[in-house]
């Protein structure tokens, strides 16, 4: 059987990303409840991060070891990749001694060249491209508030990011509405609004995105790597702070989600986190642990 990777939400369709969201949901119940599921016995993750992470790192190695495994944190300063040894070649060795890899990193085509050579599942923690592990989460919950995700409208302010561009992947995968508001330099890149299948429309107009909508979800406004753009980003994005005013006009139920974590005063007011209808943002931060630990399984049992 071929290896299974995750570098992007299509890599397993949707009857296989219900399977981990099912699962996810029944995994977090166990944990609430007390009981352990001790799934993955004996099994080590290995995580490569060139980029700096606080939920990825954790939600990852807390999972890992949650479920009877254990996880080893790798950096590019810790490493031979930081002495110029080829994807490649890590890859290979890697593939000998763990049972998968999870990498965060800036460009997706180093996700693509190791996962070419690894014998065992590779697993996206980031990249410039997309963060399909992030959207599991949000999908998790807001199939927990809503029941569905199909159908609903998904409002997505500001920057067309890597967070933005698997959201119009998601949207063709489930079929729900994605509207993105955003100044048109920043609209994410066309191949990925391509995934949406015609569920992906753009406004200008922030408060017209989102009227009706049952989410409204942002980013920062400058990702890492993009340091040295701030002020322009600042000025362009301005205009697409998401406020408490901004919330009154989507659905009476709106939930606000937000990746985290968040510039208070930039991409979202001050005061936006302590509004009842942000309360989800804790949540779906918290899904990050069950929703990779459903993934995990499915990877590493090649089942849910």
């Amino acid at each position: 059987m071929a290896t299974q990777h995750f570098l992007t939400l299509s890599d397993l369709d949707q009857q296989a990303l219900f399977q981990v969201l099912d699962r996810a949901s029944a995994l977090k119940v166990a944990q609430q409840s007390g009981q352990s599921v001790l799934s993955l016995p004996q099994r080590v993750l290995a995580m490569i991060f060139e980029k700096s992470s606080t939920r990825t790192r954790v939600s990852f190695e807390a999972g890992i070891h949650q479920l009877g495994g254990s996880a080893i944190f790798l950096s590019p300063t810790d490493t031979q990749l930081g002495r110029g040894e080829p994807l490649s070649d890590t890859a290979r060795v890697l593939s000998e001694m763990v049972d998968a890899v999870m990498i965060r990193t800036d460009l997706h085509e180093k996700l693509e060249i190791f996962s070419r050579y690894a014998k065992i599942p590779v697993i996206n923690g980031l990249s410039d491209s997309c963060h399909p592990c992030q959207l599991l989460a949000d999908l998790q919950t807001i199939i927990a508030k809503f029941g569905q995700i199909s159908d609903l409208k998904v409002a997505w302010i500001g920057d067309g990011n890597n967070v933005c561009q698997t959201y119009c992947e998601a949207a063709g995968l489930f079929g729900f509405d994605l509207i993105i508001a955003g100044p048109p330099a920043y609209q994410p890149d066309p191949s990925w609004v391509k995934l949406g299948k015609g569920r992906v429309q753009f406004s200008t107009d922030p408060i017209a995105a989102v009227k009706g909508a049952h989410v409204v979800t942002t980013d920062v406004w400058a990702s890492m790597g993009q340091e040295s753009e701030v002020r322009e980003r600042r000025a362009a994005l301005a205009p697409y702070q998401v406020t408490e005013s901004l919330l009154e006009q989507a659905a009476d139920d709106v939930m606000f989600l937000h990746c985290l974590p968040a510039h208070r005063g930039e991409e979202i007011s001050d005061t936006l986190l302590d509004d009842p209808r942000t309360e989800w943002v804790w949540i779906q931060a918290g899904n990050r642990l069950h929703a990779q630990k459903a993934l995990l399984e499915y990877l590493i049992l090649g089942q849910v």
